[in-house]
């Protein structure tokens, strides 16, 4: 019996019905939600996102702004308009593309974002109120895989999750949050040995490693929600993730695609972070 599909672009269309009615209730408070996109250097990637983003913004009624700069940028020209964008009060998410051209160092970029528009969910603030259990903004891809998975009913208290992969922007922050939610989560990576001993114990495992082919049907444990985060390229030029699709879900109880699974929901949780910082500017401003 073949895996349920977890469908994200399904997912992600409920999401944003949900945000185009609080959108529409801030519009009728006067806050419209606005978004500023920062793009350094000419990376194809990072325009093709920025894109995808700006689009998702304009569907939704979310004002954006695009701020481009050259490949030869000085770093102090991309703080200085990162602490205009902080003093901005149309302005409630500021978004840095990653990756930045090799002399800016992302660190101190994303240590100039002001948390309370930290929409990325990056600043060491918003990772500290992550791990304290504290209310932030999560980062988008990990957020995205909690939805998702709120949005199938998949219960996380007890359960064993295994996660692949230990990056700041997916790996790690992703742990946390099913560590919060009363998970017990294992952390595996690159030097992990016999990893398949751990993904088969798996009652939920999430691959964000980027390695084609990575996980197949005897790694893993019968019935299993498999979360494939992974974006590659197969040997035919096909997008693909981590988990060999065809066999997993043969094995698997739940599983996400590639393309069409958590892609749609990590920018639907830019938008739904960037509608809660306008949502918690129009609170300062009535509490002023």
């Amino acid at each position: 019996m073949s895996a349920d599909l977890i469908d994200g672009k399904l997912i992600a269309n409920h999401y944003r019905e949900q945000l185009k009615e609080t959108i529409t209730e801030l519009k009728r408070k006067d806050v419209v939600p606005g978004l500023a996109v920062i793009l350094a250097g000419d990376n194809h990637a990072s325009r093709t996102y920025v894109r995808m983003k700006r689009k998702a913004c304009s569907e939704l009624g979310i004002h954006s702004e695009l701020y481009q700069f050259d490949e030869s940028l000085p770093q102090q020209d991309l703080v200085n308009k990162i602490e205009e964008l902080n003093d901005n009060a149309h302005i409630h998410g500021i978004l840095v593309q990653l990756p930045l051209p090799h002399h800016i160092n992302p660190i101190k970029i994303i240590e100039t974002i002001s948390p309370s528009k930290d929409v990325d969910g990056f600043h060491p603030v918003s990772i500290g109120n992550m791990v304290t259990n504290q209310d932030t903004f999560y980062s988008c891809t990990p957020l995205g895989i909690m939805k998702m998975l709120e949005y199938e009913k998949i219960e996380l208290t007890g359960k064993h999750v295994v996660i692949l992969g230990r990056s700041n922007i997916v790996g790690k922050p992703a742990g946390q949050l099913f560590l919060n939610r009363d998970a017990t989560v294992t952390h595996c990576h690159s030097k992990t040995a016999n990893l398949s001993d751990f993904t088969k114990q798996a009652d939920i495992l999430v691959s964000a490693v980027g390695k084609a082919g990575l996980i197949h049907a005897e790694d893993i444990k019968e019935g299993a929600v498999v979360i494939d985060v992974g974006m590659n390229r197969d040997e035919e030029g096909r997008l693909c993730g981590d988990v060999d699709f065809n066999e997993v879900k043969e094995i698997a109880g739940k599983i996400t695609p590639v393309p069409g699974g958590v892609g749609p929901m990590t920018i639907t949780m830019l938008l739904y972070n960037t509608v809660k910082s306008a949502q918690r500017s129009l609170i300062d401003r009535q509490k002023q």
